[in-house]
């Protein structure tokens, strides 16, 4: 089975089974890969019919193989596969963008990465610890690391393009991507490398996965892989900033099973977890003769200037246990879900300087420890579901209804970095700044343990009105122990209007509660503007600051969905669909601008105690409106005694900023609150057209993929702003071309070589004091790093 026929978004209801297993295929359950062997029940994400293996639903979804992909393909994570597979989802890494540089974020449609919900197996998976600060895309906004999953244990992705809080309750706006893990028996390993055109960023990646069977018909699939993923620098000859990836080491071990007991009863777990290093590079600080000393250096540590490295331990744990069992006619599941994510930071190759110019005025050499743990903070959830459905053959042409609860358990912590992380050790105005270089350590009073909960409940009804006409409906209710109680529906329909054509469409509302990182982070960092550094202080929820701002109480964002969609099978090996779609979020949180003294005067004398001149804040403050259409079209053929199989894929989406209402207090500080740089994050974080046009050719035991991959423009903001003169940022539409080419030696074992970004094409070259980076081109649309190579061999045992 290749790539590309495995990597095509068919979106297909309604439509024939394919022969194929390609790697979006909608709505109807593809057809298990011949090795899969064991129990292979299959779910179909946005509907909760068991029988789901013969049933279409009427959403937009895509439905991923990553079969082929982990055993062929030129990307070594989750996050930038599906990124040149699958034109709704965007992930770009981040590099200048401190701790945004560590963890890659994710979303789809446009909008903010914790406005998608992930599920592994169905089940609610946790988001990480990290709010994105810094960085091109998803500011302000926390998100799911799909890295953390190894591909080599994934079946496939479904992701469900259209709102489901009303079905899955928070963060469901935007999507559901819905991770199926492994459960076939054997065993199989790949070994990839990779690196850049000019040498650098060299990645290993050694993965295996073995399903070995227990009883007759029990199987438990044990992934186990390690990430080595080397640093890339692309600053110029001379500049002693590194721009590039982040580097990475770490392993990752996951365990996916099911055990029956009699019947249709089953007993299922997954267990996983991740132990990952990463390690960025901060901006520079100058040597002798800069002004950096001795505010920001030591000349007797580092006379040359310096990069001081800010480093992550990240610990990730997600593990799942349940029981599905038969009570009379209804299916039930209870299941316990538990998910942990922690974040330390360790910063190298710094100073702090107030503690170097202690040590000279005390008649020393001005030196000062190097590193330092900086502290960190973790976030855990634990999720209690019991879920029953039945289907029900004598109302019209069957129903199926499902109804049941949810129960959740949060916990967000901040820890203190050591007192040399973050002190004034030489008092306020001898010169030395406080904290560690590059990334000042979180303080005492920064430290927090928060925990919510939240209990919801929900009916979710499928009625197939006739063999033409089908309909959905669902309505869920949650209450938080925080901010209080959500009603959510939802409607949804198709209609078969003959063998070819198919309309489909729904409309629902939902919501995103604030997550507890949103609510309670705090910290005191320093920012580069326009290359002088600023110290801010991001304050929580009830702090002094935030009062003294009058900033409210963070409430739940708000949405409304619309989709209307069509499908067309003109024949057997062609396949087109079309959705339109509309999201209107109303109370949208962001994070605002800066305020100083300067343009809130009242302000002035808490951030003066604080110690620091700025101060941000979380706060419901915009409405947004998101439009756009997403287009597939697959198409298989015979071709000069081979296959050729070809897929165009496109998602347009647009988003627009429709009313900035700030609190009460800050009622004319509307600039302040979304200033136009932030704006247009939020509305150009990612490129508003995506489209990939692929071909996959195989003959014999030789197999070839070309994609050819089109990011639209952005149009990003600048430290200066238009209001000085100084022109947005404006990134054009650039397209990329990803080769491979795979021999099979015989049925277990392959060997493909390829490069991504042949063309060495690179973002629109940009002022560098005025890039959130501070280098020529922001991390949009594909990245900077330019061509890379890879080689892939695939062994099956």
């Amino acid at each position: 089975m290749t790539i590309l026929r495995r990597a095509v978004l068919l979106a297909l209801y309604g439509a024939t089974a394919a022969t194929v297993s390609p790697v979006v295929f909608a709505q109807t359950a593809p057809v298990a890969d011949k090795a899969d062997s064991g129990i292979q029940t299959m779910t179909i994400v946005g509907s909760r019919r068991a029988n789901n293996s013969a049933t279409d639903t009427p959403l937009p979804i895509d439905f991923i193989s990553l079969t082929k992909v982990a055993e062929q393909g030129g990307q070594f994570d989750l996050a930038q596969t599906l990124q040149y597979l699958s034109p709704s989802f965007n992930s770009t890494r981040q590099t200048g963008a401190d701790g945004a540089d560590l963890i890659d974020s994710a979303a789809l449609r446009g909008l903010g990465s914790d406005q998608t919900l992930v599920l592994v197996n169905g089940k609610r998976r946790h988001t990480v610890s990290l709010v994105n600060l810094f960085g091109a895309r998803n500011r302000g906004n926390t998100g799911t690391d799909l890295n953390s999953i190894p591909m080599m244990a994934i079946n496939n992705v479904q992701i469900l393009r259209d709102g489901a809080a009303a079905q899955y309750g928070s963060d469901a706006i935007a999507g559901v991507m819905d991770i199926t893990l492994k459960k076939n028996l054997g065993c199989e390993a790949v070994f990839g490398y990779s690196q850049y055109s000019v040498g650098d960023g060299k990645s290993f990646l050694p993965s295996a996965y073995c399903g070995i069977q227990i009883g007759e018909k029990g199987v438990i699939g044990i992934t186990a892989e390690y990430t080595d993923r080397g640093r890339s620098n692309r600053a110029d000859p001379g500049n002693p900033r590194t721009i590039g990836d982040t580097k990475v080491q770490g392993p990752t071990v996951y365990v996916n099973g099911e055990l029956p007991n009699g019947g249709s009863d089953k007993f299922y777990f997954t267990l996983g977890t991740q132990q990952r290093k990463a390690s960025s590079a901060a901006f520079a600080r100058g040597g002798i003769g800069s002004d950096d000393i001795p505010s920001r250096n030591s000349a007797a540590m580092y006379p040359n200037g310096f990069v001081p490295y800010i480093n992550g331990d990240i610990n990730d744990i997600y593990g799942t246990a349940g029981y599905k069992w038969q009570l009379g006619e209804w299916r039930a599941d209870l299941s316990q879900t538990y998910g942990y994510n922690e974040l330390k930071y360790n910063i190298t190759n710094t100073l702090n300087a107030s503690i170097a110019n202690k040590d000279l005025l005390a008649g020393g050499k001005g030196i000062s420890p190097s590193s330092f743990n900086a502290g960190g903070f973790s976030f855990s959830q634990a999720t209690t579901n019991l879920d029953f459905s039945r289907f029900f053959d004598g109302f019209m042409n069957g129903v199926n209804v499902a109804f049941g609860g949810e129960y959740r358990r949060e916990n967000y912590k901040i820890n203190a970095g050591e007192p040399g992380s973050y002190i004034d050790a030489d008092g306020v105005g001898f010169g030395g700044n406080a904290g560690s270089q590059g990334f000042p350590g979180f303080q005492p009073g920064d430290r927090t343990d928060k925990s919510r909960n939240s209990v919801a409940a929900y009916v979710d009804i499928e009625t197939d009105v006739s063999d033409r006409f089908k309909v959905q409906t669902a309505v869920r209710g949650e209450r938080y122990s925080d901010f209080g109680s959500t009603l959510t529906g939802k409607l949804a329909g198709s209609y078969k209007l003959n063998n070819v054509a198919l309309l489909r469409g729904s409309l629902s509302t939902g919501f995103r509660a604030p997550s507890l990182q949103q609510v309670y982070f705090s910290s005191t960092f320093t920012d580069f503007i326009s290359g002088v550094p600023q110290d801010v202080v991001l304050a929580p929820n009830g702090s002094a600051a935030a009062n003294a701002a009058g900033i409210p109480k963070l409430k739940e964002e708000k949405s409304k969905n619309y989709t209307l969609g069509v499908t067309l099978t003109p024949a057997k090996a062609l396949s087109i669909t079309a959705d339109l779609y509309r999201i209107d979020i109303k109370d949208r949180i962001v994070l605002s601008g800066r305020f100083d003294s300067d343009n809130y005067p009242a302000l002035g004398a808490t951030l003066a105690t604080l110690g620091v001149g700025q101060a941000q804040f979380f706060v419901n403050s915009i409405d947004t409106k998101t439009q756009g259409v997403d287009l597939t079209l697959t198409h298989k053929m015979d071709f000069a005694g081979a296959k050729l199989g070809t897929y165009f894929g496109l998602n347009y989406s647009k988003t627009e900023v429709t009313k900035v209402h700030p609190p009460a207090s800050l009622a004319g500080f509307e600039d302040v609150v979304l200033s136009e740089r932030e704006r247009l994050f939020i509305e150009n974080g990612g490129p508003r057209l995506k489209a990939t046009l692929g071909f996959d050719y195989t003959r014999g035991p030789w197999e070839s993929d070309v994609k050819i991959i089109h990011f639209g423009s952005q149009t990003l903001g600048t430290f200066s702003g238009t209001a000085a003169g100084v022109p947005n940022a404006y990134y054009a539409p650039k397209t990329s071309a990803d080769v491979s080419l795979t021999y099979a030696f015989n049925d277990t074992t392959k060997l493909t070589i390829g490069a991504n970004n042949v063309f060495n094409v690179k973002p629109t070259r940009q002022n560098p004091d005025e890039t959130d980076n501070g280098f020529y081109y922001d991390s949009v649309q594909f990245g900077l790093n330019g061509t890379s190579y890879f080689a892939r061999l695939w062994k099956k045992f």
